[in-house]
């Protein structure tokens, strides 16, 4: 491939793939979407190096190349050009202002300038942003729990165009659905990117602490420049100015009971009543700014399956484009049996229902029990409007039934262009029922493209584009038999140690790397095996088996994603920055709908790695701004 073709402008609005149209067909001239900065930001990479980063934004001219300026002084020899990223020789551990301006015809054009401060003796590899770590607690029953940093989101709270970090805080003593035991208070904190508190939420007593209970959505809803924050709540919910939610003193916690044929106490810690809201928080002071009853309230458990909160407490959450123009929020409950999904609408001022979906409402009897630990969202069947892929069924942007595929549970999905020469999105999904096992599918009509069935319970899948050789998007699973093509081909045996938990796009090509505990690695295509590329000494991934970031994505800097972890002490967050060269530049990741919606559901249930609404690979083919990529 020649280098004049690598110089690849943004290919978020204007995108021929092959022979394929993206599916998606959004307004972008109507949506109304966040108003990002240039997002710069100067890593330490060694003693003697400092990487510059910054985005490429849409609305910058085609030809934009930038200055680098270091302290006032401009230290590039000519404007970059082909990345946006550039290298500085500086062994100086003082402060130092690194600042980023677009050059158009040799003339700086102060369009959307930026500048990062890096502070001085800087660490090296990522930023350090410190937290403000909860007091220890102890349950009624007497046990000791501690605090550590859990799953992160993004917003920028306070108008300024750069993000926010909103951090759930997770107990030592957080529960699975399934299991019984008091749990400590889950808080949720705001922090800038330079390590400043914001504000902290403490949802309270009568919010239980695990992976199925809080999802918090973060997103500006209202289009005033500002995300909001929303999430169930509870009586004695504390937001972040000390207004308490509902009545202070009410304990809706089970002491338990002896059940006599185990001799153990049993239902302790679980919450079977109680009132339960739904709260709309300032992003930027953590105020509670409207509260309403959340739907669907439990009502009697047995109507989600069972008696004990298992099923009834399985939440899920997401913000989905439903009239295309406006985010809404939708707040979702049960997925085993029952499913009900409601969505809301935020003006400024009240939380206005659009609508709810009920799979006991007649004619919906197909979609209960489809939903998975998580979802994805997209606009599937080029209406302009969101749809929700909701395990194996999908939701339509009115609130109505799309299609259910009758699957079942899952554990993981993904969405995204798969095939650069079939038309729309797919979905690549794996099932729990020892039964269906791994499928790939239409995402617009439910159709069933690939099947590996399989007797076991399929935990885990995953896709991603590893393999230059094979066309498309690669997918794997516990049970896939190997690596497969869009095609369904095995390309590579079932490898040993091959992750199937997170990705991120790292390095300076177009291929993905994988991402599992704290180490990024690499398919070797030619010898099918996996390398070892980068390891994050010193920090440490969350959710068990999981193994998964407090949050990956594009948050910052170039098109690259970066890694959110924690420290091995949680007193910190690690933002690391890929300081690798490439000789590609791209729009942002951004400003695609489906991808910043996926950061904003990555905390939902079981998280997901970032995937765009458009295929992005070395088959990328076609015309993109006006440039030839072959």
């Amino acid at each position: 491939m020649k280098k004049h073709i690598k110089q690849v402008l943004g290919i978020l609005l204007i995108c021929s793939v092959s022979t394929a149209i993206a599916q998606p067909d959004y307004n972008y001239s109507k949506m109304q979407r966040e108003k990002l900065n240039r997002g710069v930001i100067a890593i330490r990479e060694n003693e003697s190096d400092v990487v510059i980063s910054w985005r490429y934004l849409s609305s910058d001219p085609i030809k934009t190349a930038f200055n680098v300026y270091r302290d006032g002084k401009k230290i590039t020899e000519k404007p970059v050009d082909v990345s946006t990223m550039y290298r500085d020789r500086n062994k100086s551990k003082n402060a130092a202002v690194y600042e980023v301006r677009p050059v158009l015809k040799g003339k700086e054009t102060h369009h959307i300038d930026g500048s990062y401060t890096l502070p001085a003796d800087a660490p090296t590899g990522y930023l350090n942003i410190p937290l403000q770590k909860p007091a220890d607690g102890v349950t009624p029953a007497g046990d000791s729990y501690t605090y550590t940093p859990n799953d992160a989101s993004i917003g920028d709270v306070d108008g300024d165009g750069e993000y926010e970090i909103i951090l759930k805080w997770d107990p030592s003593n957080s529960h699975d659905n399934a299991h019984d035991g008091y749990t400590g208070e889950v808080y949720i904190d705001c922090y800038k990117l330079n390590g400043s508190h914001l504000w902290r939420i403490n949802l309270g007593k009568n919010i239980r602490a695990g992976a199925h209970y809080t999802q918090f959505m973060v997103y500006d809803l209202n289009g005033d420049g500002k995300a909001e924050v929303v999430m169930r709540t509870a009586d004695g919910t504390v937001d972040g100015k000390g207004n308490i939610i509902g009545d202070a003193q009410a304990d809706y916690r089970e002491a338990g009971s002896l059940d006599k044929r185990k001799n153990k106490t049993v239902n302790q810690g679980r919450i079977f009543k109680g009132k339960e809201y739904l709260t709309v928080f300032s992003g930027l002071t953590g105020e509670a700014l409207n509260t309403i009853d959340y739907i669907p309230q439990r009502g009697n458990l047995k109507d989600w399956g069972d008696n004990r909160a298992n099923r009834s407490d399985r939440f899920l959450a997401c913000v989905a484009y439903l009239d295309g123009v406006h985010p809404s929020v939708v707040m979702c409950r049960g997925y085993y049996t029952r499913t009900v999904l409601a969505a809301f609408d935020w003006n400024g001022k009240e939380l206005k229902e659009r609508w709810v979906f009920d799979s006991n409402n007649p004619g919906c009897e197909a979609y209960a029990g489809q939903g998975n630990h998580n979802l994805r969202v997209g606009d599937v069947d080029g209406d302009g409007c969101d749809e929700i892929i909701y395990g194996s069924c999908a939701i339509d942007h009115d609130g109505k039934g799309l299609y259910s595929t009758g699957m079942g549970h899952g554990d993981a999905i993904h969405l995204t262009h798969f095939d650069p020469s079939r038309k729309g999105l797919q979905v690549w999904d794996c099932h729990e029922n020892k039964r269906d096992g791994s499928t790939y599918r239409d995402a617009a009509t439910g159709e069933i493209l690939l099947q590996i069935k399989s007797d076991h319970d399929v935990g885990r899948c995953m896709a991603a584009d590893i393999d230059p050789t094979q066309p498309g998007v690669e997918m794997w699973s516990g049970e896939s038999g190997g690596i497969r093509n869009v095609k369904g081909e095995v390309i590579a045996p079932k490898l040993r140690g091959m992750p199937t938990n997170m990705a991120v796009w790292w390095d300076g090509d177009l291929l993905r790397e994988l991402l599992d505990k704290n180490i990024i690695s690499k398919y070797d295509w030619n010898k099918k095996k996996v390398n070892p590329l980068v390891r994050f000494e010193g920090a440490v991934s969350n959710n068990g088996t999981k193994s998964n970031p407090c949050l990956q994505g594009d948050i910052i800097g170039d098109w690259r994603e970066e890694v959110l972890m924690r420290t091995e002490d949680n007193t910190s967050l690690r933002l690391y920055v890929s300081p690798v060269p490439t000789e590609y530049r791209f729009h942002t990741f951004l400003e695609d709908p489906i991808y910043r919606i996926s950061i904003a559901t990555q905390n939902v249930g079981y998280n997901q790695p970032t995937q765009p609404g458009f295929y992005f690979g070395p088959d990328l083919k076609g015309t993109f701004r006006g440039y030839k990529f072959k």
